[in-house]
């Protein structure tokens, strides 16, 4: 079944056929039938008629259904691995540590937040009322997820959308449609109502589209390439919808002369292969004092040259492929041009020789050095396991270096000095920047970014600020009919 609508797993309508395919072998996974105009509008019809009531319940109520979420998901973390790992050619180590365990701490995080949604108390700002702010539940909210971490950012669209009162139509990516569905159903086993949570599998140009425009989605919230985000903008605003976007990166990763260096190489290492490269925030530019540049660049390659590329169902496998040949060759094209004017060490897609690997859309870890800050390989989103690196020579060219830059959503700062590091932290427009570490997210903790990056929050509390609009609520405290400031708009004589 292709499509989740008001509780139920059904077909799409279109009768069109998309294959899930392993991007590790090249074999099917699953075939889905597309959505089409019929099944967005079911969804949204029933999102619209499960509001009412599930905005009305308690936040204890919301409360207990995310709770036993939570423990359903426990239950059935191997299940969610394993099909994460098969749709998107994970590693299955990255999705039995990082992705399903990960998204069970988000559901129990906002299982605890929803019963945690504040307003300023009561109070007198004004001689004669009292004022009150309510929080309260948008509508209906109509959300698109990127491939790269289905089931993540499935979780992340729906969680603070309903733990405020919200329901939600789901679009995931066609391509990699699976653990959204089943995180829906395992949802409605625990105890959602039906119509609280839609997913629907189509494909953007013809779904996305429609749920963009659609007059009774009451906000987007959208996360994928910047230019897509700028699209969904335009579709807001033919009804004034509220937006959430987060998109591309380009994070810079900066060494500064008094880094541990080891801990830097490591940390570059980790940060630039993580997901495969796929990931917004996995380090892109790494910005390295000219002292250590070249060690670094040794060493961080021949870390690179010990880094496993295997079958995704084998737990010694370090580095899963990318998603499709056809984003893989993208990726290669990239590292292609960059040898008429960088130093390009490592890289390479897997021959016959290299047996099994050959089957798949793997991409050897790539080294891409001198490359110039006004290069390609530089300024633009690779998405792969792509690591360009630049020297600089002073504190203040390093952070115009971090800075120069459309994106703003992650960086780091690698240096033993704390006031450098306080500079660097304050300094980088960046919506998080680590210290001495590259990649950890928590729950708690909110992730979104500056600039051309997007605006607003995943996770955390801040969270709600996207999933809740603030009413001011003031009572008349005198009783009279007649009130002083009434003079400003008409007079009568006593």
């Amino acid at each position: 079944m292709s499509q989740f609508i008001n509780g139920k797993l059904i077909e799409g309508s279109t009768g069109e056929t998309v294959d899930v395919i392993d991007p590790s072998n090249g074999t099917m996974v699953d075939t889905i039938t597309l959505a089409g105009s019929d099944d967005v509008k079911l969804a949204v019809q029933a999102a619209r008629e499960a509001f009412p009531a599930w905005s009305r319940a308690t936040p204890a109520e919301r409360s207990a259904v995310l709770t036993k979420f939570a423990a359903l998901m426990e239950e059935r973390a191997e299940q969610f691995a394993q099909l994460e790992s098969r749709q998107a050619g994970k590693p299955i180590r990255l999705t039995r540590e990082f992705d399903v365990p990960g998204t069970i701490d988000n559901i129990a995080f906002f299982a605890g937040a929803a019963r945690n949604l504040e307003g300023k108390a009561t109070g007198e700002y004004s001689a004669d009322h009292t004022s009150s702010i309510r929080r309260e539940a948008i509508g209906v909210i109509g959300s698109i997820s990127p491939w790269n971490y289905p089931l993540q950012m499935a979780a992340w669209k729906i969680l603070p959308a309903i733990a405020a009162g919200n329901t939600i139509v789901l679009k995931p990516a066609e391509i990699t449609p699976l653990t959204s569905l089943l995180f829906a159903e395992v949802a409605t086993e625990a105890g959602l109502p039906a119509g609280v949570v839609n997913v629907i599998t189509g494909r953007g140009s013809t779904v996305g589209a429609e749920l963009l425009r659609h007059p009774d989605v009451d906000m987007l919230s959208f996360t994928g390439s910047t230019g897509v985000g700028r699209t969904v903008l335009d579709a807001a605003a033919t009804t004034a919808k509220r937006v959430h976007l987060k998109l591309g990166g380009k994070a810079p990763f900066v060494v500064f002369d008094d880094a541990d260096l080891q801990a830097a190489i490591h940390g570059a290492v980790a940060g630039s292969l993580i997901n495969t490269g796929q990931d917004c925030t996995a380090a892109t530019r790494a910005i390295v004092h000219r002292s250590l540049y070249e060690k670094f660049i040794t060493d961080v390659a021949d870390l690179y040259a010990q880094v496993k590329l295997g079958p995704t169902d084998d737990p010694t496998t370090d580095l899963g492929p990318l998603v499709s040949e056809t984003h893989r060759d993208k990726v290669a094209e990239m590292v292609e041009r960059a040898r008429g004017y960088a130093r390009v060490i490592g890289g390479g897609i897997p021959s016959s020789e290299d047996g099994d690997l050959a089957a798949g859309s793997y991409y050897r870890p790539t080294l891409v050095a001198d490359a110039t800050p006004d290069s390609e390989i530089f300024r633009d989103e690779v998405f792969g396991p792509v690591l360009a690196v630049t020297p600089f020579d002073t504190d203040d060219e390093a952070i115009e270096l971090a800075n120069d830059t459309p994106y703003g959503l992650a960086a780091s700062a690698w240096t033993k000095d704390v006031y450098r590091a306080l500079r660097a932290t304050r300094e980088i427009r960046s919506g998080c920047v680590w210290v001495n570490d590259h990649i950890p997210i928590i729950s708690e903790m909110p992730h979104g970014g500056f600039k051309e990056s997007g605006f607003g929050k995943d996770m955390s509390t801040y969270s709600f600020d996207e999933y809740t609009v603030v009413k001011h609520v003031m009572f008349d405290l005198t009783g009279v009919a007649a009130k002083p400031w009434h003079r400003t708009i008409f007079s009568r004589e006593a």
